[in-house]
């Protein structure tokens, strides 16, 4: 199908970006366009304008500033999964986007995209919510900081702002930290139907999961379960026992909601053996 006729605008800054949005109220950014492009085409979505930011050289690139990892918005899965900083201070962020789709879709997909777009089967968020991550965001009245834990509030939606623009992702670097992502894919999208990201500092375990409801969300009871305890194979099948109860996940042609509730405890104990060395 054809999408419904609409103005494109190329941004050349963040500021222009954020002015072309003022302009434009109604209008989508168009980053990597694996998630806008398909919604269009199916009339799903019209937006009147499009704001193309794909060249935006100050959003891309992963750099190391202090104890945080900095990404870029516009960071494409490829420079993710290639990134040497990130395999050497923040191994789930590759494993994670290994994941997605295929090679064409992370050639052109962007971290900031799947954050701001929050899809509930997204990978990404759930890595953002284990790794406990700041998300940057900036538009007329200025810049401020949403925690990850924050930042995914229902289907689809984000603490973000009207004109407001996802522009870095603050990670902490954790030495010694091991971390983790496990998912069940559905077989033709390769979206998570669960998904579980897990990483361990010392004695606390910071757990998230995506696919399961309306949105990412930590994994509470696991973490409480394993708070001070060893990841042994034992803490950890005992651990991942009924983590969701299944009244208000997700159910569709893929996967009941008890089945998912499944899932969750299988990805979770997955993740966390693979973290364990296990």
């Amino acid at each position: 199908m054809y999408t419904a006729e609409f103005t494109y605008k190329k941004a050349g800054s963040i500021s222009e970006a954020i002015s072309l949005l003022q302009q434009h109220p109604d209008a989508k950014l168009l980053a990597g366009g694996h998630s806008l492009i398909p919604t269009m085409k199916l009339r799903l979505a019209s937006p009147p304008a499009l704001i193309d930011i794909s060249k935006v050289a100050e959003l891309r690139g992963v750099r190391l500033e202090g104890d945080h990892l900095v990404i870029g918005a516009m960071t494409t899965y490829h420079e993710l999964e290639t990134s040497d900083l990130l395999k050497q201070h923040c191994p789930i962020i590759p494993q994670a986007v290994h994941l997605i789709g295929d090679p064409m879709v992370r050639a052109k997909g962007t971290i900031g995209g799947s954050l701001a777009h929050a899809d509930p089967a997204a990978d990404l968020p759930a890595s953002m919510l284990a790794l406990d991550a700041k998300i940057k965001v900036q538009g007329p009245g200025g810049a401020r900081v949403i925690a990850a834990d924050n930042f995914f509030t229902g289907m689809f939606s984000t603490a973000m702002q009207e004109g407001e623009i996802l522009t870095e992702v603050h990670v902490p670097v954790r030495a010694g930290a091991r971390m983790a992502y496990a998912k069940f894919p559905h077989p033709a999208s390769r979206y998570a139907v669960v998904g579980v990201a897990v990483v361990a500092d010392g004695g606390s375990v910071r757990a998230a999961v995506t696919g399961a409801g309306e949105h990412a969300m930590r994994l509470s009871k696991l973490e409480q379960a394993l708070a001070g305890k060893p990841l042994t194979a034992e803490n950890i099948t005992a651990a991942c026992q009924g983590l969701l109860p299944p009244d208000h996940l997700n159910h569709d042609l893929v996967a009941s909601k008890e089945y998912r509730a499944h899932l969750v405890d299988v990805m979770a104990r997955r993740a966390l053996m693979q973290a364990a060395g296990l």
